[in-house]
């Protein structure tokens, strides 16, 4: 009796040692292998692109890096952004997307709402809170505390823009010199409503300003792009994005269903947002809405975010690609409606990180942007949508 008890507490020993390996290790495997940066030669910057890429002010519509456990105050030696490497490539503005629910192989097809969902063993195992476990809404919530804790330890190197006020002050300081970059909270996909009006305040009152719709699954809102069926806007979602019309807040249509797409062009006039995505004529993947409906989001005034991932860009994600679907977009929404929507620490690897972005101001040069087009996508045509919404 005495030896099975040994051998049980060496047991029990080794699974204490075992779970603890996993907690320790496992979440920071998972996010260098999903968020990997291909290894590559320093790109070619030209000396005038290295000149103009200081002068201009660079935004980006999606960044997932609150999903992950990583001190976003220090430079990391894996992942795709924190707020050194956003100072090293001189960005202004930057979105940091909350995601709460997503699928496991993150289908582009179609997804059942009971496909195992990714984020909650991601909780788990990067030891979340509780609360957030089994709570889109708490998962919302506490990825909007990451930031505001990553602003109160880097108030110089952050601060969360929550109206036009906040975004013209950061633009200001930038001005005279300083590298504070302004942070923008948006939801991935308004799960964490949990199909409840009010939680729309409190996710309002976490700082949030952008709300995209949906993600990849379908929710109380509406249809994903990649659920089951083109669904539209059901009653609900109807109301929600009244109710982000009236708030001042951005509104995003990233993985919505073009059903959904076309049902919020039909009832609102606000400037939508695509903001992480491809052009479909120069990339053919169901991730990237047609030509006609890009068209019609462009029409409202609104932005689409370029993306630099595999899928959207169809195999080629360096920096001399992307300029060439900027170019296209540029062709086919016009100048004016195209901006930058990486899709960092997504889920995806990239070619290259935040830091590395004046090698994109040379790829764009390279392509026959002039300078003028290339300071309204690599950022102005973001601010005049955020200046035109946010209150």
């Amino acid at each position: 009796m005495r030896t099975f008890g040994k051998w049980l507490g060496r047991l029990l020993l080794l699974a204490i040692i075992a779970a603890g390996a996993f907690f320790v290790f496992a979440p920071g495997y998972v996010e260098r292998s999903r968020n990997n940066v291909v290894v590559h030669e320093p790109y070619p910057v030209s000396e005038a692109a290295s000149a103009l890429h200081q002068t201009l002010v660079i935004g980006d519509w999606h960044a997932d890096s609150l999903l992950w456990n990583r001190d976003l105050t220090k430079r990391g030696s894996y992942g795709q952004v924190d707020l050194p490497r956003l100072q090293e490539g001189n960005v202004a503005v930057q979105v940091f997307t909350a995601v709460t629910k997503s699928p496991a192989g993150q289908n582009y097809d179609s997804n059942s709402a009971e496909t195992t969902d990714n984020i909650t063993l991601l909780a788990v195992g990067q030891l979340w809170p509780v609360r957030t476990w089994n709570s889109l809404l708490e998962r919302a919530l506490y990825q909007a505390e990451k930031l505001h804790r990553f602003e109160a330890e880097a108030p110089e190197a952050l601060k969360i823009v929550t109206t036009r006020a906040d975004l013209d002050a950061v633009l200001e300081t930038r001005a005279k010199g300083a590298t504070t970059v302004a942070g923008i909270l948006g939801i991935e996909g308004a799960h964490p409503l949990e199909g409840k009006l009010d939680n729309l305040d409190l996710i309002e009152a976490a700082g949030y300003r952008l709300v995209a719709l949906q993600h990849f699954f379908d929710n109380e809102l509406g249809g994903s792009l990649h659920g089951i069926g083109d669904q539209g806007l059901t009653e609900f979602g109807r109301t929600v994005v009244a109710q982000v019309e009236k708030r001042g807040m951005i509104l995003d249509v990233a993985h919505s269903s073009p059903q959904v797409a076309r049902d919020v062009l039909a009832m609102t006039k606000m400037p939508i947002v695509v903001s992480h995505t491809g052009i479909h004529s120069f990339c053919a993947n169901k991730r990237n809405f047609p030509d006609d409906l890009m068209q019609a989001i462009a029409a409202t005034g609104g932005v689409i975010g370029i993306g630099y991932w595999d899928e959207v860009t169809c195999g080629d994600f360096t920096p001399g690609n992307i300029a060439k679907m900027v170019k296209a977009a540029i062709a086919v929404v016009g100048e004016d409606h195209v901006s930058l929507g990486s899709d960092f620490d997504g889920s995806v690897e990239t070619a290259f990180d935040t830091s590395e972005l004046p090698a994109l101001t040379s790829a764009l040069l390279d392509q026959g942007l002039s300078e003028a087009q290339v300071r309204k996508v690599m950022g102005e045509n973001m601010l005049r949508v955020l200046q035109a919404r946010l209150k």
